[in-house]
């Protein structure tokens, strides 16, 4: 059995909506360089975070 890791040894991104920074998770094992949200409701609110291109 591998040894535990400990959160603060697991990769970071900052959340393109919100700004905040958010760890590896489990579920994002094989996509972990497409993450670009923290959350579902980042994503969801992807388009008020971000400056329309007039």
């Amino acid at each position: 059995m591998p040894k535990m890791r400990r959160k603060s040894d697991l990769p970071t991104k900052t959340c393109a909506a919100c700004g905040l920074p958010f760890t590896w998770r489990k579920k994002w094992e094989r996509d972990w360089e497409n993450v670009k949200f923290c959350s579902e409701r980042c994503r969801g609110n992807r388009s008020a975070a971000t400056p329309q291109a007039s």
